[in-house]
């Protein structure tokens, strides 16, 4: 546990497995450019985003109070074959109600999946829970990141209907996690405490981390989906964009273990607040520059987005202390969830002002996380992290 060395063999195959779960939740957003070009309203696309959120979201908390309560080690591999499979199905019909349904129900696999991988990588991490947490969650932005450098010439070359192809790499990484995840459970028997008497003491604090996720990623998503249409009109190409998208997501990734390395050494609190209010002005150059400028602030803009990736969850964690997979069901899933849901809004301020007011938007919410991460009061900071960010 927190005094043993970390075991990397496990902690090499859950983070592998997390990028590729990660870029399966990064395919409706690359998809939405090709939707929309086949005749698909910018709203409605953006309502496949918001459906897969729900279902990804809302039932975090409860995968990870069963992962608390008894090891639920099968959730890893059956959630990613499962939204693999309901994910890869999007190319092959343009009825939306079926679109809507693959959207919603794939939402469920990475819903099972993230809660128990979370513990397993605290379980097996020692005295680096912060950098090896911080791990995990660079590569799932990895993943993110990969998705449109693969996904959009994929397409373009083989079309939508080719789609289902992409299942494969899903079935390989349920197959890794089968053979290598840790067998023993996260947590020894009769660990973890109730959740209400927790809930009562840190309540306000839980739900301001919550809002501060869900603000964040309300501008991930956001970006991500909205992003290559805004350039698109703007003369680049989805390929091209998609390469933008490569190197903004890929900078967010290396972003997020540069804050999770020092949030083992300095207050996490103060890492959240400095790097999402450095984001905003960021993004909003970003929108007015062009060419190398534009990518380099974008890049700049996602490494000190994502620089609190990790040391969100690391902070519920430590608020909730022996309800470790209910934390990251709390950040990972319903806090990224409520700004998730956010998109299908944006979609519809797109239709109404148009794509440059609801980018600029989007620029500044950073801004609003991390004045209210300010407020979270330095109680909710566990007594190990207090003293270390004193040393």
């Amino acid at each position: 546990m927190a005094g043993q060395p970390p075991r990397l063999k496990p902690i090499v195959a859950i983070s592998l497995a997390h990028l590729v779960n990660d870029w399966y939740m990064n395919f409706i957003q690359t998809l939405l450019p090709f939707l929309v070009a086949a005749g698909m309203s910018v709203g409605r696309g953006g309502f496949l985003i918001s459906a897969f959120t729900l279902s990804s979201s809302v039932l975090q908390p409860v995968f990870g109070y069963l992962v608390d309560r008894k090891n639920q080690r099968w959730m890893v591999y059956v959630g990613t074959i499962w939204m693999a499979i309901m994910l890869s199905l999007l190319g092959v019909t343009d009825n939306y109600a079926a679109l809507f349904a693959f959207s919603l129900f794939s939402g469920l696999g990475t819903a099972a999946f993230h809660p128990q991988a979370a513990a397993m990588i605290g379980s097996v991490s020692g005295n680096r829970h912060g950098l090896f947490q911080a791990v995990f969650a660079a590569a799932g932005n990895i993943g993110w990141a990969l998705t449109p450098l693969i996904a959009v010439p994929f397409i373009v070359t083989q079309g939508l209907s080719a789609t289902p192809v992409l299942v494969i790499p899903g079935i390989a990484a349920a197959a890794m996690l089968l053979t290598f995840s840790p067998k023993s459970p996260v947590g020894k028997k009769g660990e973890s405490v109730p959740f209400r008497p927790l809930l009562r003491e840190h309540w306000r604090e839980l739900l301001k981390i919550v809002f501060v996720v869900a603000l964040r990623s309300l501008t991930y998503f956001g970006i991500i989906a909205f992003l290559p249409l805004f350039l698109q009109e703007r003369g680049v190409t989805l390929v091209h964009s998609g390469q933008i998208l490569f190197v903004m997501l890929f900078a967010g990734a290396l972003g997020g273990l540069v804050g999770g390395h020092l949030s083992d050494r300095l207050e996490r609190r103060g890492i959240i607040i400095v790097s999402l209010i450095l984001a905003a002005p960021l993004f909003h150059l970003a929108l007015h520059a062009e060419g190398l400028a534009r990518d380099l602030l974008l890049a700049l803009g996602g490494a000190a987005l994502l620089a609190s990736f990790s040391v969100t969850v690391v902070l519920a964690q430590e608020v909730l202390r022996k309800n470790a997979a209910m934390a990251s069901g709390l950040t990972l899933g319903f806090g990224n969830g409520i700004g998730g849901l956010g998109v299908g809004l944006v979609g519809m301020l797109i239709e109404r002002y148009g794509l440059g007011v609801a980018m600029h938007l989007i620029a500044w919410l950073p801004l609003v996380a991390g004045i209210l991460a300010a407020s979270i009061k330095r109680r909710a900071l566990s007594a190990e992290q207090t003293a270390a960010a004193a040393t």
